[in-house]
């Protein structure tokens, strides 16, 4: 089973009065939707002896982030979540925790509610990061941006999820992959 819904209204704490609803639905969403997903296939997997669930979170789980502080602790619950459900049916059902950098082919940036609160996750790169989505919105995007060949990718696809969420669900019965970060490596995120 796959735990991909989610919502990512990123905005600093100060801007409370705008995000306020975006936030409670990310809460919904993000803990509350993985969380009921989870439970869902529990007995049933349990029962026949074998499962595997993939929850997708995001690098903004990993620690503190200004501008990310509801959307990052979402995904910080998604990860604890999971490790505990891997604890308590260690032996019968495998779990697989899929932490993704921006995937601009996902629309989920869409619910960002204060755009300069991206500066969090990309620091001194910013103006940079700024130049590259400027040019792809354009049309004008360096073929070094987009081709995944290049050490400089900088947009990661969609795919490319899929094919590690794939990766890690055609490993033996008795092989795990607990935790995946898929990134592009020009991404300019500094986590």
């Amino acid at each position: 089973m796959i735990n991909n819904a989610g919502t990512m209204p990123l905005a600093f704490l100060a801007d409370h009065v705008d995000a306020a609803t975006a936030w409670s639905r990310c809460i919904d969403i993000n803990i509350k939707g993985t969380l009921n997903g989870m439970i869902a296939v529990h007995d049933q997997m349990y029962s026949q002896g074998r499962g595997h669930i993939v929850n997708l979170s995001s690098i903004y789980g990993n620690g503190p982030v200004a501008g990310a502080a509801v959307y990052g602790a979402t995904n910080a619950a998604v990860n604890t979540m999971s490790e505990a459900f891997r604890v308590e049916t260690q032996g019968t059902i495998k779990v697989t925790i899929v932490k993704p950098t921006g995937v601009p082919g996902t629309g989920l940036g869409s619910g960002v509610i204060n755009p300069a609160a991206v500066v969090g996750i990309l620091g001194q790169n910013m103006a940079e990061y700024g130049a590259v989505f400027a040019a792809l919105g354009e049309g004008r995007t360096d073929e070094v941006d987009l081709d995944p060949e290049s050490i400089g990718y900088a947009v990661l696809d969609p795919q490319h999820v899929v094919d590690q969420i794939l990766h890690a669900i055609d490993q033996p019965w008795g092989v795990s992959v607990g935790d995946i970060t898929i990134r592009a490596t020009g991404d300019r995120y500094i986590l």
